[in-house]
This record gives structure tokens, C-alpha cells and sequence, in this order.
């Protein structure tokens, strides 16, 4: 039984010596994928048997790759925040390599939203290019962990979400710098509860608190489509 469905490129970000990566400059295809269990069902669902694969295993991809999540024409001037949750990380980290091995001059985030701190796979890679890039800047949040479920600890923060990340003006101040929609692009990946509402109507039913589109739309920020040329790019899985 084949089963298909569409998964971003990722990157690695960066190689053994610690030297920036390009996905296309890769003989290889990085994927980044989460493993979903749901006992009864293993042989209908996709990643157990991904997981399950050993080396020499042979698997179907498609031999083009589609989809209009790119960077385009983004100037080299302007700022760019890529904002994901869990996997939804993948195409911001090739987004990001090419950003940074083209000289991007502008500033560049990269806020990520996990469960726990376990699962920012990149994170050592992040913090190298940290190091290495003056303009670049990665924003961990967890929702999980005992800080943000504990209120007695000292380090109690509560679930952050990147929604509420940037209404408070902590991502901005974290950051650095202030997100403007006259030289800011902002890439969004992930949960359709972070994403927040397109085209009017609600990504996901019964979305309780506004999503990341809502909170750069009450700031000047449009998103961009075929028709329209905006400064909210997000990835259209649902």
C-alpha cells in the first residue's frame, strides 16, 4: 500500500566543521518528521512505517518539488522572522542557509514553538550560527516544560505561544529590533491554531484566541497571495 503526503525539504544547517549548509548543496534529502502514534492504526498511518525503515530501504518522493512556500524576491535589505511550531521548522531552516549564504543584510529570527526543549532537534546548529551571523537571532519557546507549567518555580514564564510571544512585545524585545510592515517579511509554518485566520475565515474551527495573521493584521501586515503581494507568507497544509 502506498501512502503519499507532502513534506517540506529541511536542512541541516550546518556540516561537521560547523561551516554553513545549503540544502542544495546537499546530494542527499533532509526531511524533518515527527512520529505519530495511534495503536490500532499503525499499518494505515505514514510515520511508524518511516520509522521503521532501515538503511537500503527503498522509499517513493516525487521527482519535482511543488509548492509556492519560497523566499521569492525578498530584498536583501529586509528583515525576515520565520515563526513555526514542532516540524513546522523544516523549509525556515533551508530558507534560512540560503538567506545567510547569500549575505542577507537584514536581520533575521527565527522563533520556534516545541512541547518541551528535547524536541528543538536544530538547537546546536542554531546557536553555531548565532555565532557565526551577526544579524541572526533563534527564539525557543516550550509549552511543557515544568517553567511553564509550575507556577511555584522561579523561572515560572507559563505556556508561551508565538502569538501571544509577539502581542506582548517579548519576541520584539528578545529579538531586538521592532517588526515594521514597511521592511519586515514574516514566514509562518506549523499549526493552524498559530497561523490564526485566512482570507476572513478560520483556519481551524473554534480557534480560541487569535493566531499569528490576526496579531500582524491589526499591525498594517497583509498576506501575500497569487493576486497580492503581501508580507505574511505561511506554508498551506490544511
Amino acid at each position: 500500500m502506498l501512502i503519499k503526503r507532502a513534506y517540506s525539504i529541511a536542512c541541516p544547517l550546518i556540516d561537521a566543521q560547523g561551516r554553513l549548509v545549503r540544502a542544495t548543496e546537499r546530494s542527499c534529502r533532509e526531511f524533518y518528521i515527527a512520529l505519530v502514534n495511534r495503536p490500532g492504526k499503525q499499518e494505515s498511518m505514514l510515520t511508524p512505517r518511516l520509522f521503521r525503515l532501515q538503511k537500503g530501504d527503498r522509499i517513493y518522493c516525487d521527482r519535482r518539488v511543488r509548492g509556492r512556500y519560497t523566499l521569492g524576491n525578498i530584498d536583501p535589505q529586509s528583515n525576515v522572522v520565520f515563526a513555526s511550531t514542532g516540524t513546522g521548522e523544516a523549509p525556515h531552516n533551508a530558507m534560512l542557509a540560503e538567506l545567510l549564504a547569500r549575505g542577507h543584510l537584514g536581520n533575521i529570527v527565527s522563533a520556534v514553538c516545541v512541547r518541551k526543549q528535547r524536541d528543538l532537534a536544530y538547537l546546536k546548529a542554531h546557536r553555531e550560527l548565532e555565532r557565526q551571523f551577526a544579524n541572526y537571532c533563534y527564539l525557543p519557546l516550550t509549552t511543557r516544560e515544568p517553567i511553564n507549567l509550575d507556577s511555584g518555580l522561579s523561572g515560572f514564564v507559563g505556556k508561551r505561544y508565538l502569538q501571544d510571544y509577539l502581542s506582548s512585545g517579548d519576541l520584539e524585545r528578545d529579538a531586538g529590533w521592532q517588526l515594521s510592515p514597511e521592511n519586515t517579511h514574516v514566514f509562518l509554518c506549523g499549526n493552524p491554531q498559530m497561523i490564526g485566520t485566512r482570507s476572513g475565515d478560520r483556519i481551524h474551527e473554534g480557534q480560541a484566541k487569535p493566531g499569528m495573521i490576526d496579531v500582524l493584521r491589526q499591525r498594517g501586515f497583509s498576506v501575500d497571495a497569487k493576486d497580492v503581494m503581501g508580507n505574511i507568507h505561511y506554508e498551506r497544509y490544511w
